[in-house]
């Protein structure tokens, strides 16, 4: 069988809205980003774009700015890459943000302490409530912490701002206009109004929003624009792959054992259009 994790996306999509026609998959995952727009659960190879950004570059980064600020992780990367995953969200106005992180004390809301784990006692880090945190001098306990601030929204941004960090690439958000402007106009509402989201960074607070706020921003008023985030986008691909293996056609679509000893690769490639 062969099948991408995007296409079992889009399958899983049009099984669920039966009268949609074309949908656009945008799965934000460890190594890439890839948005791929399906016309009746066919890709549309003209329309395939990749970011060379995804959530493995989002750790690394994190882990270079709290090196370079606080205390050296940059062996850490199981502990940074939760650490992402506890503190990071996606801003919605990027400068106002900037903005509170700068102010001192308790004015600064986003402010986060953060206790990493010593494997010892604390088998996992957490954040610590607001109400516990010590804005001067020190703790007074022997748990190792981060204080984090803006590092919280300035690392998510990447995902929208690739050149943020000396990467010439479009964001997200430009990068689905720009899928779905070279494919044919007169199905470019279909598509705006059918973006799914998938993938782990997708996981991120403020994700889709931020999507849904800057792709609204760049396609023409007369277009509905219509983000959709699935309760559980990691699994996603793999929920369309169960509901396509019960599928009645299911085994028109495979190669079993007995016909690749057969007839080789050739059946493979006859029937996966390869």
């Amino acid at each position: 069988m062969y099948f991408s994790a995007g296409s079992l996306s889009a399958f899983k999509y049009f099984q669920e809205n039966g009268s949609e026609l074309s949908c656009l998959v945008v799965d934000s995952g460890y190594s890439f980003t890839h948005i791929v727009p399906y016309c009746k659960e066919k890709k549309m190879s003209e329309g395939i774009c990749r970011i060379n950004v995804g959530g493995k570059l989002l750790t690394n980064h994190l882990k270079e700015l709290i090196s370079y600020r606080q205390l050296h992780v940059m062996d850490e990367t199981h502990v940074m890459n939760q650490v992402k995953e506890d503190v990071c969200y996606v801003s919605q106005d990027f400068y106002k943000d900037m903005e509170i992180a700068q102010l001192k004390g308790e004015a600064n809301t986003l402010m986060r302490d953060y206790v990493l784990p010593d494997f010892s006692t604390i088998k996992k880090g957490f954040c610590k409530p607001q109400e516990e945190m010590v804005f001067s001098g020190k703790y007074k306990t022997s748990e190792q912490i981060l204080r984090l601030a803006n590092e919280r929204f300035a690392v998510p941004e990447i995902l929208f701002h690739p050149s943020d960090i000396g990467i010439q690439e479009m964001g997200i958000p430009e990068a689905i206009v720009h899928s779905v402007q070279s494919l044919p106009e007169e199905m470019h509402p279909h598509f705006y109004k059918n973006i799914v989201l998938t993938g782990g960074n997708s996981l991120l607070p403020g994700f889709r929003d931020r999507v849904y706020a800057e792709v609204r921003s760049l396609t023409p008023s007369e277009y509905d624009v219509s983000v959709t985030l699935p309760e559980n986008p990691i699994t996603y691909s793999w929920e369309g792959g169960k509901l396509l293996s019960e599928n009645d056609d299911f085994m028109d679509m495979v190669v079993t054992r007995d016909d690749y000893e057969e007839n080789g690769h050739c059946i493979c490639e006859d029937k996966f259009d390869i």
